[in-house]
């Protein structure tokens, strides 16, 4: 058995959850926020048979897309100077995906 945690942007999470529920997965969904743009993120936690865990991949690819967005970035040149907003374009979506073997599953 595998832990699939899977990391994804808030607004991939509805469609992401939805296709797992329709396929019989049980997920945890934890909220979680970005440390680079501080935006948002669900964290889920997804409990599959080794065999099954290529067909998760298979629907988190799918579901969750990058795109970029312009996004602004303070900075600053001297200190007591004001603070320029610099825009950014960076990509964001797409999905952080970590496979963890489990020692032991229990359910009460």
């Amino acid at each position: 058995m595998k832990l699939i945690v899977a990391i994804v942007q808030d607004q991939d999470a509805p469609t992401l959850i939805d296709e797992l529920t329709e396929k019989e997965y049980r997920i945890t969904k934890l909220a979680s926020t970005g440390g680079f743009l501080k935006s948002g993120n669900t964290t889920l936690l997804i409990g599959v048979e080794d065999e099954k865990v290529d067909e998760v991949l298979d629907i988190i690819e799918s579901t969750c897309k990058t795109r970029e967005i312009t996004t602004s970035l303070l900075t600053v040149s001297m200190p007591g100077d004001t603070y320029i907003p610099y825009p950014l374009e960076v990509k964001v979506g797409g999905a952080t995906i970590f496979i963890l073997d489990v020692e032991k599953y229990v359910r009460l």
